[in-house]
């Protein structure tokens, strides 16, 4: 039996809803005004999925590419340049024009901090342009913990546990001093398709939700928690005929422009 151990991100499993995950990058691109001269810098760039779109809409620019991952940058391609970074802790060699975060800033803490910071790198009238997930309050998410925590005491422990996204009302009210400021949030109901031996919302989270449940479990225990995550899924989440799901998913969206 193999002990807990972290892991890099699996690109594969990652890449398996890209259609899915690309669309609210796709609607947080098509919000991004007329930019000043500057790189352009997807921060968190994963597997490069939105690189072709970038370039697409910003001809002829710089296009960095962002991320802590060196699987995920293997995979990446389009871009001028690849950096391999913390993005915690990131910090551009010039003023971008524009900071594209997709999917990617809900892993950092102190939110409040980092959006200023990141602003205050933008080149004169640069815009910031993030979405996050703020699913973590639902069924799927929240399934996580809750039976993490029932399962394994000695290892979970959410009783403070605090959504790591706030209400797009308040990143208006934090960003607004800071320049021009756009917020909004959508909910995408997402068909996902029939798997094999496994629910399809688990598969979807299994990627991304699950991973910091996953590191702190052998295979036996990984087994038996899948089990009951996939039951309670079921009752939240029924199977249609086909056996496919309707998912809800709930993401939020915001441009700075300074």
């Amino acid at each position: 039996m193999s002990g807990p151990q972290k892991q890099d991100w699996n690109p594969e499993a990652y890449a398996r809803f890209r259609g899915l995950r690309l669309r609210p990058a796709l609607d947080l691109l098509n919000a991004v005004a007329d930019l000043p001269q500057g790189p352009v810098v997807d921060l968190g760039c994963g597997d490069g999925a939105l690189a072709q779109a970038l370039a697409a809409r910003f001809v002829g620019r710089d296009l960095v590419g962002v991320d802590a991952s060196p699987a995920m940058l293997a995979r990446a391609e389009g871009y001028t340049r690849l950096e391999q970074a913390d993005i915690a802790h990131w910090k551009p060699a010039m003023p971008p024009a524009l900071i594209f975060s997709n999917a990617a800033l809900h892993w950092l803490p102190d939110h409040a901090a980092l959006l200023p910071r990141l602003a205050g790198y933008l080149a004169p009238a640069g815009v910031l342009a993030v979405q996050m997930p703020r699913q973590f309050l639902s069924p799927s998410h929240r399934f996580l913990r809750d039976i993490a925590a029932s399962m394994f005491p000695d290892r979970f422990d959410f009783a403070s546990y605090h959504p790591p996204v706030a209400p797009a009302v308040d990143y208006h009210a934090l960003l607004s001093p800071l320049g021009t400021v756009d917020a909004w949030e959508t909910d995408y109901v997402q068909r996902l398709e029939p798997t094999e031996g496994i629910h399809p919302v688990r598969a979807f989270t299994a990627s991304t939700a699950m991973r910091p449940i996953v590191e702190k479990l052998t295979e036996v225990e990984l087994a038996a928690f899948q089990s009951a995550y996939d039951q309670a899924l079921t009752a939240a989440y029924p199977l249609r005929p086909d056996g496919s799901v309707l998912f809800p998913f709930r993401r939020i969206f915001f441009t700075l422009k300074v």
